[in-house]
């Protein structure tokens, strides 16, 4: 891959040069040190990959990562110093169409490779995969607990790149007594899952919390799956997490937990396919779709990133195609829930 660095920090950017030297496959093709830079190089030469940081001088990531993804889109990764201090612009920049973020990587003393440049190479060569799986695609625009009742209906949710702010979108519109459970799989590593449950809680007055192994579903709360395995239903109902399949590129899969819920799902249910890129959701939205159920995947002019919906639509798979601001609105009535 063509890689472009964005970081105005030159010990940054040469501990990404180093470990990216590190491989055959891939090269830097240029430096940026600020987002207005990254967003003229973008325009002039766009790469394969961008590694973007957040806190720079002239235009922060989130702001380049919106230019970039609505003029030149094209896979953004983002790289900082420490994803703790800076959950909120991570998941902005999310929301406008990263792909996921991680820390920048340290060399081993000797020189070599650390485990954190591994798993940063890693994370690169799994974009790559993605790219090539799926071409990057933009839509036109993005722009306390209740006592516990267990849930008769299930929202289940998946979204990818531009997941976080669709989400958000979407759970700032249900009411609080909404006679339903939601369960949200989200492309995001497992590490980011805590920040990204309180960045959603703070659009939302559904309760929002980790999907736990042998959680059972509660009526009116939010179940994010929180490892890197997949999160499935056991064929008592309750959730627990499972490794398998090991080659699927995306953990947790959409895919993975829409095929659970065809099984050994007995309530009612509403699937909804949101903004991200490959092909995660298609074929298991198609099989919940093929039973009875209402699927619903946002529609390319509200998508950040215009792959998961459209490989969906492509199938079949989604009985009503939205704009993101009718999604919510059509869940309550799916539920038959009144305001």
């Amino acid at each position: 891959m063509r890689i472009g660095i964005v970081n105005d920090l030159p010990m940054a950017v040469e501990l990404l040069r180093r470990t990216i030297a590190t491989t055959a496959e891939h090269h830097v093709a240029w430096v940026a040190t600020n987002g207005r830079e990254a967003v003229e190089a973008c325009a002039l030469d766009l790469p394969d990959l961008v590694l973007m940081d957040l806190t720079m001088p002239e235009m922060g990531g989130v702001e380049a990562t919106r230019r970039i993804m609505a003029a030149t889109p094209c896979p953004i990764l983002v790289v900082t110093a420490s994803i703790d201090a800076n959950v909120p612009e991570v998941y902005d920049a999310m929301g406008f169409g990263a792909l996921d973020a991680i820390e920048v990587p340290t060399m081993a003393p000797d020189g070599g490779t650390s485990v954190q440049a591994n798993q940063f190479l890693l994370k690169i060569s799994n974009i790559a995969k993605l790219v090539k799986d799926s071409p990057l695609t933009r839509g036109n625009g993005r722009n306390a607990r209740a006592s516990f009742a267990p849930a008769r209906r299930l929202i289940a949710i998946g979204a990818s790149a531009g997941g976080p702010a669709a989400v958000a979108a979407v759970l700032s519109k249900l009411p609080r007594d909404l006679p339903a459970a939601i369960v949200l799989i989200q492309h995001v590593d497992a590490q980011f899952v805590p920040g990204l449950v309180s960045w959603l809680g703070q659009h939302t007055a559904l309760p929002i919390r980790s999907a736990r192994d042998g959680d059972r579903l509660e009526t009116g709360t939010v179940f994010i799956a929180a490892t890197n395995d997949h999160l499935v239903f056991r064929s008592t109902g309750e959730l627990t997490y499972t490794s398998e399949p090991r080659d699927n590129l995306y953990r947790p899969s959409v895919d993975v937990f829409f095929e659970s819920v065809a099984r050994r799902w007995r309530g009612d249910v509403v699937a909804v396919l949101l903004t991200g890129m490959g092909r995660d959701g298609a074929k298991g939205l198609k099989l919940l779709r093929d039973k009875g159920y209402l699927t619903i995947a946002q529609d390319a002019a509200t998508s950040a990133v215009y792959g998961m919906p459209k490989a969906a639509a492509a199938i079949g798979a989604a009985a009503e195609i939205l704009p993101l601001d009718l999604i919510a609105p059509r869940l309550v009535q799916a539920c038959g829930h009144t305001v």
